[in-house]
């Protein structure tokens, strides 16, 4: 059979971070190990009941068995646009500001090619979530990063970043409820990025797939409850996480109409829409009862106390996260994230993600999520303790 050789586009395409995690697991599970895989962020609990009775009841309907409009129902941009006044207190046209994506990660990679050319200057936190690059050199564009440190809190520092870099740069990343280190944002950072985005003329994406998990009674502050904020950005919203929905594949961005209008235009030419049945539980999930929810975060608050209570006891300490379902913890001396994260797969086969993975920042530090039972975190504590690292 003849072998054809891929585009240079797919040549230049950053590795996949975590499909290399995963090969490496399931190489050491392969040998008949018990892996506890607390390197994704993958949702562990069941969609909720009324969503997937929204389901099947719309799947049996032949009206959603035909092409769904291009830009989506109109039913499920109202309910964004409900979901946001009602959680948020911010107001959206949902015709004009608010376009269906197939997935977060899907937009965060569409909204690069959808405003730069090649050469243009995005400005990515580091560390940050992967994708952001991927979406980037398709795009053909440029990376400047922003250090994320843990002396700022993971906010980036806009006073660092040299005012030539500033002037070049087109676009902004920035995630709230932060992946990897699980920092949450502030009133005064808010207004400060919108400050700096207005001087510079830079359309700001935040990206809020964790902007329902916060803990201690704090709710996570969306980007556009910022005044100003929708003059220069947009934010792209998950129900991955919030409703355990990762398969489903259903998100939106809302913000500016210049770029929801961009997104739209460019799944035009790609897409016909989320079946119609899906989009019609999307908007149950979002106008439907919330307590599952509340009872989704109160999940993970216990799972992050009792991990970091066990952490703290074998001697590894680490600062709480504010949201998100990852701990962000460092690394002990004499090891780098890469060497550390095999030393605990291979040793205590417990899978963790080096934070090198997540940009030149990440390292010294490890990410750990909570998308596992709390008795398999005690029992990851248990073989961790084991190798006697931190005593």
């Amino acid at each position: 059979m003849h072998t054809f050789e891929p585009s240079e586009l797919l040549k230049r395409l950053p590795k996949q971070f975590f499909a290399e995690l995963v090969g490496k697991a399931a190489a050491v599970a392969a040998q008949g190990h018990d892996v506890i895989n607390l390197g994704q962020g993958n949702p562990d609990q069941p969609t909720p009941g009324h969503i997937v009775e929204a389901l099947q009841s719309a799947a049996a309907n032949p009206l959603n068995h035909k092409y769904p409009p291009f830009r989506g129902h109109s039913y499920l941009k109202e309910a964004a646009a409900a979901y946001y006044k009602r959680e948020y207190g911010v107001v959206l046209e949902p015709e004009s500001e608010v376009a269906i994506l197939f997935g977060g990660k899907t937009g965060l990679v569409e909204v690069v090619q959808c405003l730069l050319n090649p050469g243009d200057t995005v400005l990515v936190p580091d560390p940050g979530y992967p994708d952001y690059w991927s979406g980037i050199e398709l795009a053909r564009a440029r990376m400047e990063m922003m250090p994320l440190t843990a002396a700022h809190d993971f906010l980036p520092s806009y006073e660092d970043i040299p005012a030539e870099v500033a002037a070049r740069a087109k676009l902004m990343f920035l995630n709230y409820p932060n992946n990897p280190t699980g920092a949450t944002a502030t009133e005064g950072f808010f207004r400060e990025t919108v400050r700096f985005a207005e001087e510079h003329q830079i359309c700001v994406v935040h990206d809020f797939a964790y902007g329902s998990i916060g803990y201690e009674g704090h709710k996570p502050l969306s980007y556009l409850q910022t005044p100003g904020a929708k003059e220069n950005g947009i934010e792209i919203y998950t129900l991955s996480k919030t409703y355990n929905m990762a398969g489903w594949r259903t998100a939106f961005a809302i913000g500016n109409a210049s770029v929801i209008e961009s997104l739209n235009l460019l799944q035009d030419h790609m897409y016909v829409s989320l079946f119609g049945a899906v989009q019609e539980a999307a908007a149950a999930a979002l106008l439907g009862p919330q307590q599952c929810v509340q009872e989704l975060v109160d999940r993970y608050e216990s799972r992050r106390d009792t991990l970091l209570s066990g952490l703290r006891s074998i001697g590894w300490e680490a600062k709480a996260p504010g949201g998100s379902f990852f701990v962000w913890l460092p690394v002990p001396g004499g090891h780098t994230s890469r060497s550390f994260a095999d030393l605990l797969l291979t040793q205590a086969h417990v899978v963790v993600a080096p934070g090198i993975g997540f940009g030149a920042c990440g390292e010294g530090y490890v990410r750990v999520s909570l998308v596992s039972e709390e008795a398999r975190l005690v029992e990851a504590v248990r073989r961790i303790a084991k190798l006697k690292l931190f005593s």
